[in-house]
């Protein structure tokens, strides 16, 4: 299995992808009164962090992670560093808003619930740098405020030089629907390995380059990925097994009989590891491929990057 390499490949991911959590309702109970907040780093890699979060009461709050500077310790300027990571996810609740504004969608989450957390939380902090020293940390925060609330909660953790984790990717075409399969070395299903996705029709690709024609097409198709997801804004980062129709992971393509489309599924583990890409032809409902890592002659890998 070949690898994609990417030089000064730099992947911070402490905006959205941090911050935008989805797990609370705006209604619920909660106080800012002597909360516990409970922290667990459960997995450190090259590239990702899982930890998982809980509260000794009902609570809202805010949880980030950040590249340490030394010499700063934010333990003893709580109150501003708190407040700084409130302001940058109310930031980005904004531009969210914006967005979603300029779209036509006028039911949008409160700042409560699209950017806080509520009860007991597992997360994935994604797109690090090896070798690098992060501080993972949480706060209560008064939601209608957007104040922080008690003490500030913080861990320090350094992702590891390389990745360690051995996985690799079976893919399905089933009628209009496409599973992904991570796996690990004896071909159990991997649930806390993060990695990436995207389909696409061969015949879309010429509207992103003149000069491309069907004959490189597979060249152009890594071109594209490679350009796309060193923009972490891009990737929507999944876990264990994905079953999706219509490739709703990436965007919402619908597979049209008789067209060639390309999948690539990569690890995303300081780095794009074990990256595969699909190639085939979709032919109706009745369609059934399975593609298996092994199998070369299922899989286009035609570039490394130096």
């Amino acid at each position: 299995m070949s690898k994609i390499m990417v030089k000064g490949y730099r992947l911070m991911v402490i905006g959205a992808l941090t911050l935008m959590t989805l797990a609370c309702n705006p209604d619920a109970p909660w106080t800012t009164k002597k909360v516990t907040i409970s922290m667990n780093v459960t997995t450190v890699s090259a590239g990702f962090v899982e930890c998982s979060f809980n509260t000794d009461k009902n609570a809202y709050y805010l949880i980030g992670i950040q590249e340490a500077e030394e010499g700063v310790d934010p333990m003893t300027q709580q109150k501003q560093f708190m407040q700084l990571a409130i302001d940058k996810a109310d930031r980005d609740y904004l531009d969210w808003r914006e967005w979603l504004l300029r779209e036509g969608e006028f039911n949008i989450a409160p700042f409560a619930s699209h950017m806080l957390n509520y009860g007991s939380v597992n997360h994935f902090f994604t797109g690090l740098v090896p070798g690098t020293t992060y501080w993972i940390y949480a706060f209560v925060v008064d939601p209608d405020k957007k104040k922080p609330a008690g003490k500030l909660h913080l861990t320090t953790v350094t992702t590891k030089i390389e990745s360690e984790i051995d996985v690799h990717f079976d893919y399905r075409v089933k009628g209009y629907w496409d599973y992904i399969y991570p796996l690990d070395s004896t071909g159990r299903i991997y649930d806390h390995f993060p990695y990436i996705a995207t389909t696409r029709d061969s015949a879309d690709l010429a509207e992103y380059d003149s000069v491309y024609t069907h004959l490189d097409a597979d060249i152009y198709f890594s071109l594209w990925v490679v350009e796309r997801f060193i923009d972490p804004d891009w990737a929507t980062v999944l876990y264990g097994v994905k079953a999706t129709e219509n490739n709703a992971y990436d965007s919402y393509l619908e597979f049209e009989e008789g067209h060639t489309y390309y999948t690539l599924i990569s690890g995303f583990d300081g780095g794009f590891k074990q990256y595969c890409i699909y190639k085939f032809k979709w032919t109706g409902e009745d369609c059934n491929l399975y593609f298996v890592d092994t199998d070369s002659a299922n899989i286009v890998n035609t570039i490394s990057y130096e």
